[in-house]
């Protein structure tokens, strides 16, 4: 068997990991200083509730479509969150170095940063709620 028939659950989590990356990549542009404070605010709820939607659909597809068991399912969920995390680090540097602005060596440190304190509470979550959804699906 292959690499990629050994883990598919891998491919599984890139999708989310590419589209919360793109949420922030496209809101984050809509969020500049000509909008007022107002719309910035409704811009960035927009992108929270947009990547909120991602991750409670991809915790149900993990849970219902997949029958995986809690932890792999909270697993699967945080590595989707790591790699948006770690998307949107390389869309910092990028943009960094293309304004010539910002601090490089930071950055750099943010391509770590990013995906470990975005990927531990995602998983945690998603722990909770598979455990709850699992506990549900038991007794019904």
């Amino acid at each position: 068997m292959d690499a990629s028939g050994r883990q598919p659950w891998l491919r599984r989590a890139l999708f989310p990991g590419i589209v919360y990356s793109i949420v922030g990549i496209v809101f984050g542009t809509l969020v500049n200083p000509s909008v007022s404070s107002q719309g910035r605010f409704m811009w960035r709820l927009a992108a929270w509730v947009i990547s909120a939607a991602v991750y409670a659909a991809h915790i149900g597809y993990e849970h219902f479509r997949m029958g995986n068991p809690p932890r792999s399912t909270a697993l699967h969920v945080a590595v989707g969150v790591a790699v948006g995390a770690f998307a949107l680090a390389v869309a910092a540097i990028v943009h960094s170095l293309w304004a010539a602005s910002g601090n490089l060596r930071l950055l750099m440190v943010a391509l770590v940063a990013w995906p470990v304190i975005t990927a531990l509470p995602a998983f945690l979550v998603a722990l909770a709620a598979a455990a709850v959804l699992a506990r549900l699906t038991r007794s019904a």
